[in-house]
């Protein structure tokens, strides 16, 4: 019943999307995804990036380990092959840097090109502020900053400081805009092959990481290692309620509002346009689950 795990970190088996062609294929069983990498294999995974849908931790953790997040997980796996582990973190809520101007305000974004995953709704959302989007690969961002091929990025501080990004980068705006987990995967045929206990014992183990991760990333952000260390080496900004609603505001179009009329108790941006666009009744109909789910998660906490 034993199950010995060999770890392959930071992409020495090959990038993202070869990495989670081998889970697929089974030359590996398991990878942990980015949100970028997963939509490339689950394209609707872009629609539960809508910025400043989930602005607190324990809403966006009632959302995944519930039952949104065991829909999709079965979407996902219907669709993929891939099976669902775990929602993990990224490091928590993400954050805006760059190397010309401190960021205050939307109309500070113009003409500022900035780095992205290969998520159209992150792209759509720097779109949206002015602002030029370029995917470019984890492995590639630290010299497209230092090189200027863009003029900044946004992740949580946990990644902005586990990529030394503070070395290249001069200003951190706390916005707090999005919230994209990680994917854990498994190779669904490799899964289905294993004993009941040795099930049992795989899920068990990644709900423990996960939990455990998250506690991680919590302690990470105030200590030494998150935005405390990345404000001795940047000039970080944090927004007043005013200015962050400035952000909010100047996604949604106004001719979108009455469009838009069943999202109306959640602050939306131009990004549901986008996913109408994109993705079509299927995209619509996974957009109002997750809504739906955030406010029963809102309403159970209180918030």
């Amino acid at each position: 019943n034993e199950i010995v795990v060999e770890i392959y970190p930071n992409g020495v088996l090959g990038n993202e999307r070869e990495s989670m062609e081998q889970v697929q294929t089974g030359v590996t069983q398991s990878y942990i995804a980015s949100g970028g990498g997963m939509t490339i294999f689950y394209p609707l995974f872009s629609i539960v990036n809508i910025p400043f849908s989930i602005t607190d931790y324990s809403v966006a953790y009632e959302v995944y380990d519930g039952p949104f997040g065991n829909e999709l997980a079965k979407d996902i796996e219907a669709k993929t092959g891939f099976k669902v582990l775990a929602f993990g973190e990224s490091g928590g809520f993400f954050q805006l840097t760059n190397s010309k101007r401190a960021v205050q305000k939307p109309d500070d974004m113009k003409g500022l090109k900035i780095r992205t995953m290969t998520i159209p709704i992150h792209m759509e959302f720097m779109r949206s502020l002015g602002a030029s989007a370029t995917p470019i690969a984890w492995a590639e961002i630290y010299t497209s900053l230092q090189t200027g091929v863009v003029d900044g990025q946004h992740n949580p501080a946990p990644i902005i400081k586990i990529g030394k990004l503070e070395e290249v980068q001069k200003y951190l705006t706390l916005t707090n805009h999005m919230y994209t987990p990680y994917v854990w995967v498994i190779n669904s045929e490799w899964f289905n092959a294993l004993t009941d206990q040795q099930k049992t014992v795989v899920e068990e183990a990644a709900r423990v990481a996960n939990v455990a991760g998250r506690g991680v990333n919590r302690l990470i952000e105030t200590s030494d290692e998150g935005v405390p260390y990345l404000a001795t080496k940047m000039e970080v900004y944090n927004p007043t309620a005013e200015e962050l609603q400035m952000f909010k505001d100047v996604t949604i179009p106004a001719a979108m509002k009455l469009e838009l009329q069943m999202f109306k108790d959640v602050t939306i941006p131009a990004a549901m346009k986008f996913i109408e666009d994109e993705y079509k009744e299927e995209g619509k109909e996974l957009a109002q689950k997750y809504l739906d789910a955030i406010k029963k998660a809102q309403d159970a906490l209180g918030l």
